[in-house]
């Protein structure tokens, strides 16, 4: 059992809970573990789990490669193992198990306690309608990461960490102390008062994402495509015309530039934003999305609904169609469930 030792929250003594221990959740819950602070991770794979508590969380890749020595539990574990109530999570579970893992977390959360969404998404938005938006922060993060199998992780890169209060307020204890916490696996992580710009502008490089997921290709050989750039391209202006309704100001990271892809914005600034983003990618270990993987790999589900729809959602709330969206959805869905294949084709019926 792990045992709170005295001392404030946020001190080494109050455990870091990392809800997914996968490919986000399992590398910085390592990093957070070889400085010194105690961390439980939880997660619903139970080869994952048993894995880790029998040999320990291995972190491979040109990165870094070490090993740590931690504790997971399954969720329903969660209150067996903790001598209180929970009050730093950091939540790393995929868009789509958002809400069912609010369902278990939320009972055991601390009036003072709050979740970090280490996600893709607006899952900010989700968590805030649980727990209350002062007990939500905000995170975005761009580093490429895959589970190879049970209790192995692989961290292909380095890329953007971004923390930042749903309000802006970047002054406050809390906020500064998450910061530091992140520090700790990326210490170039930034703290901002626009992290719904980091998030919208993480969204328009998402969607783009997915549809690299089409095709069994890399990301990088999907994005240098010139045939299929004008779909790629449309897809960034679908989420940045949305964002601009919102009175979203997107925020630029690891290539992207949100302000390419602006309604107004020239043919040639998306050109080069996405010839960036090939180099990027091509410099990263993770050649493929963790979209392709659910594909092609785990043969599973994705994050789609959770993650892209959203976007024709806000867009409707505020009168703008977004077909290329739609059909990207549409099209996700054919691959999930054997109507089309991971192909060139597949993703030259996004239009």
């Amino acid at each position: 059992m792990i045992e709170r030792r005295p001392g404030v929250s946020g001190s080494t003594g109050d455990p870091v809970v990392v809800w997914g221990a996968g490919a986000m959740g399992g590398s910085i819950g390592a990093a957070l573990l070889r400085a010194g602070h105690e961390v439980l991770f939880v997660d619903a794979d139970q080869a994952h789990v048993e894995a880790i508590n029998r040999s320990g969380l291995r972190i491979t890749g040109p990165v870094d490669a070490f090993t740590v020595r931690a504790r997971a539990v399954l969720p329903g574990e969660v209150a067996e193992e903790l001598t209180g109530p929970l009050r730093r999570v950091l939540l790393c579970v995929k868009a789509h198990h958002t809400e069912g893992a609010l369902d278990q977390l939320e009972p055991l959360l601390a009036p003072d306690g709050f979740v970090v969404s280490v996600q893709n998404g607006l899952n900010e938005r989700v968590i805030a309608d649980r727990v209350g938006s002062h007990r939500t922060v905000g995170c975005f993060v761009n580093f490429g990461a895959d589970v190879l199998e049970p209790g192995l992780v692989l961290r292909g890169n380095r890329g953007a960490v971004v923390i930042g209060e749903l309000d802006g307020v970047t002054d406050g204890e809390r906020i500064r102390s998450v910061h530091e916490l992140f520090r700790l696996f990326e210490p170039e992580a930034v703290l901002t008062d626009n992290i719904w710009g980091f998030l919208w502008g993480k969204l328009a490089y998402g969607s783009i994402l997915f549809a690299t997921a089409l095709v069994d290709a890399s990301i990088a050989d999907v994005l240098e495509s010139q045939e299929r750039r004008s779909a790629l391209v449309g897809l960034g202006r679908e989420v940045m015309t949305v964002a601009a309704a919102e009175g979203v100001r997107p925020e630029g990271f690891d290539g992207f530039d949100p302000a390419a892809f602006a309604p107004d914005a020239p043919p040639s600034a998306a050109e080069l934003s996405l010839d960036d983003l090939v180099r990027f990618n091509r410099a990263s270990a993770k050649s493929h999305s963790g979209v392709w993987r659910d594909l092609a790999v785990r043969k599973r589900r994705t994050e789609v609904d959770a993650q892209i729809a959203p976007i024709s959602q806000v867009g409707r709330e505020n009168g703008i169609g977004c077909p290329l969206t739609d059909r990207l959805v549409e099209l996700i869905h054919d691959v999930e469930e054997g109507r089309r294949p991971q192909a060139w084709e597949t993703l030259a019926a996004l239009g």
